[in-house]
């Protein structure tokens, strides 16, 4: 989720970047000429309507109260924009799942000794800020599936909590077995914070927002500024993202005739009992440890010195759920295709929220249904998708991404068969253009955002976009993006809605928002509502039309080509830096060891380390083997032939006219399944849920990705002789890959060859 700002100008001057007044614009990819020209033209039209006062009207009245996960304004919000899409002309309905959502019972956090303190877990109403007091709605401040547990022990400080903190900790000689640790958020996904915690022993974990990361150290806190103030706390699902979805339900659609897991026998819930809270919070309990002092990369923004412990601090933590199965909402509406009704582009984002959820996920949710509302618009004037277009608003992403894996589980047969992209957004603000995604999406996302002006620079979002890369680039790199004809987009690992349709089933995927101008610390509590949106995030809606414009181009696009315009040389090289970083990391991770035994031996963590302070020096370590990149290389050189094969054939055929209609269905079908190439049918080893060999979360980053997860993840965990074994795999779906590729290069040469008699 992304961080966000806002101001702008007047209406008009935001929008759409003019056609050139010749006729001869160059036609798009995936178009012939003719049905390029009048795509350009609907495009353009698309991109005048959506409205900046219909955004804000909608996140007004979307955010005016609560709406998690099984309260009531969930479902009327669910139901309201049910009526909001079938008065626009589309087809919707509702598809509702039963999941299990908890929601606390009993929580404390008590310290006991050296003093006593009882820890708030309430966020305080702010004067002027209407929602925040509607306090009978909110949820708690709680982490969703934690453990139930009722522990006491010795309080340790872990610094994010991550794995390599806990290699520092045994640097200094400290134990958290028995122990309940605090982490500060930051450095990785929360649900990693208790996992590793766990794994060390620890019986009981708490979690805060240290105001260097997230407060006053940012900037001045809210009302007064965006940031968080000192009784402010992230909610947050802390659920196992081995399975994502409904914990009962792994692997399959949590409809009503569902075989369910007990609460025990889920593989997603921590071991061990979490809970948020706030730096005001957690002032008293860090003052109170003493023990070693921490390194200096460890000390947050709070005025004390910062101990690991443990001792003397001593703490009472307790949490307790009731287990409840919550109907989530998941809103549906479509628009026929003309041509090609069976195959289905689809555009998502959430509507639920931890409390009135304004930034996430109104702002992203609002575009997307005034990209639905200006298609309407669009279908009174007569024009008519190729492909069948699919709005989805899902319920459930906070949780656990419920709504969407639900749906995408329960018509998992459909989508192999019928889907061709899916475009998600989660939240937005002002800044930039940002988008992740299937590389062979790549150079079509550079192409629609050369389409979108930036509201406040009036340059293409894409130029903009571009720039900001420059200014950040370092050495080489800056050469490699001013050179570079399309701008480099993100991978994606998990974190929001689009996980499902890319990690499980290969659907090709893109994530998109605006950003990095709208700072913020209001993440999950309740002071994200509207009064914070329209005055800190995007008070003039400008970034959010534009998003309008952005995600609708990339539907309607897709939606109307006669060749869907997938592009695989960025593809087949990207995937040829993936194996260039699998092979540097190896060698770093060589040296870096070799070097530690060489100091090791040298006696140089004894002799440096002072003596009046403990200070257990590392074991020495296995240098990693070298690994066989072979099969990996083979693959990724048999890719690239196939991708510059196809790119040629392509442009041999637009030079003898590109086909349209039944002619090019068979071609379509093909590239349909191109992201399917790269999944394995039975997963990753530990974790069969995700299927895609190149792209997949770490299971100790959660929502960072692993490029190349089945040799990648391995080597983090120092696990070589997996990591070998991991190779094969990987290079397989990259020869699918490159096969499927060929196939379709075969097709566009038969096409071409025919429209040359």
């Amino acid at each position: 989720m992304q961080v966000r700002r806002a101001l702008i100008a007047s209406l008009l001057c935001c929008a759409v970047v003019p056609l050139p007044a010749q006729t001869s614009a160059p036609a798009l990819a995936g178009y012939s000429a003719q049905n390029s020209a009048s795509e350009q033209q609907w495009e353009e039209k698309f991109r005048a309507i959506p409205s900046p006062d219909n955004l804000k009207n909608y996140m007004q009245r979307l955010s005016a109260r609560p709406h998690h996960v099984g309260s009531p304004y969930d479902k009327d919000n669910a139901e309201w924009m049910l009526a909001q899409f079938k008065s626009w002309g589309l087809d919707a309905h509702i598809e509702e799942f039963d999941v299990l959502f908890p929601t606390p019972k009993e929580r404390s956090v008590e310290l006991i000794e050296p003093t006593h303190f009882v820890a708030k877990l309430q966020e305080s109403a702010v004067n002027g800020d209407p929602t925040s007091s509607q306090q009978k709605e909110q949820l708690p401040t709680y982490n969703a599936y934690s453990a139930d547990g009722d522990v006491t022990g010795p309080l340790v400080y872990v610094n994010y909590g991550m794995r390599e903190d806990y290699e520092k900790l045994e640097r200094l000689g400290v134990s958290v077995k028995g122990a309940i640790v605090i982490a500060r958020y930051g450095g990785g996904w929360r649900g990693i914070k208790p996992k590793v915690a766990a794994e060390h022993g620890a019986v009981g974990c708490i979690i805060y927002s240290d105001p260097k990361d997230d407060g006053y150290s940012e900037g001045d806190v809210f009302p007064k500024g965006a940031f968080r103030p000192s009784d402010g706390v992230q909610r947050g699902s802390v659920e196992d993202t081995d399975y994502p979805g409904d914990p009962l339900t792994p692997g399959v659609g949590a409809t009503k005739d569902a075989k369910r897991l007990t609460v025990k026998e889920s593989p997603v819930i921590q071991k061990i009992p979490v809970l948020p809270i706030s730096y005001g919070d957690a002032q008293p309990l860090m003052q109170a440890i003493q023990g070693p002092d921490v390194p200096q990369e460890w000390r947050g923004g709070l005025p004390i010195t910062y101990h690991v412990g443990p001792g003397p601090a001593k703490v009472h933590l307790k949490m307790f759920s009731n287990w409840d199965i919550k109907p989530v909402y998941d809103v549906i509406a479509k628009i026929p295709g003309s041509e090609f009704p069976d195959e289905w582009v689809i555009r998502g984002n959430h509507h639920d929220a931890w409390v009135n959820g304004a930034e996430d996920p109104l702002s992203g949710m609002v575009a997307l249904m005034e990209e639905a509302r200006s298609m309407g618009e669009l279908l009174k004037q007569g024009w008519k998708p190729k492909r069948t277009i699919i709005f989805c608003a899902w319920d459930g992403e906070e949780p656990g991404l419920l709504g969407s894996t639900e749906w995408v589980e329960t018509h998992a047969q459909e989508l192999t068969e019928h889907a061709v992209m899916y475009v998600n957004s989660d939240s937005n603000g002002r800044g930039w253009l940002f988008a992740s995604g299937s590389h062979s999406l790549e150079h079509f996302v550079n192409d629609v955002a050369k389409t979108v002006q930036d509201p406040e620079t009036k340059k293409t979002a894409w130029e903009r976009s571009r720039l900001v890369r420059i200014s950040r680039a370092k050495g080489d790199e800056r050469g490699e993006v001013r050179s570079r004809p399309d701008t480099r987009i993100g991978s994606l690992g998990d974190g929001s809605d689009y996980a499902s349709f890319l990690d499980h089933l290969g659907v090709a995927a893109l994530n998109i928002g605006y950003g990095g101008e709208t700072d913020g610390g209001i993440y999950h509590s309740i002071y994200d509502d509207f009064y914070w949106y329209t005055h800190f995030g995007d008070p003039s809606f400008q970034y959010g039309r534009a998003l309008s414009q952005t995600g609708g181009t990339l539907v309607m696009r897709m939606a109307d080509a006669d060749v869907l315009p997938f592009q695989f040389t960025n593809a087949a090289e990207t995937v040829g830096r993936f194996v260039n970083e699998l092979k540097k990391q190896l060698k770093e991770k060589q040296d870096e060891i070799a070097e530690l035994n060489t100091e090791i031996d040298e006696g140089m963590f004894t002799a440096t380390a002072d003596p009046t302070k403990k200070f257990v020096p590392p074991p020495k370590e296995q240098v990693p083997p070298f690994l066989n990149f072979a099969p990996l290389d083979n693959a990724v050189v048999t890719f690239k032939k196939s991708a510059e094969r196809y790119d040629k054939a392509m442009k041999a055929l637009v030079k003898a006219g590109l086909p349209t209609g039944d002619k090019t269905a068979e071609l379509n079908k093909l590239l349909i399944q191109s992201e399917r190439a790269y999944t394995n049918a039975q997963g990753l080893a530990e974790r069969p849920w995700f299927k895609h060999m190149i792209y997949a979360p770490g299971a100790y980053t959660g929502y960072g990705v692993k490029t190349i997860p089945t040799v990648h993840e391995p080597m983090d965990a120092k696990k070589w002789a997996q990591a070998d074994a991991g190779v094969p795999a990987a290079a397989k779906a990259i020869e699918d890959e490159a096969k499927l590729v060929d196939s379709a290069a075969e097709a566009v040469e038969k096409l071409a060859g025919e429209a040359g008699k």
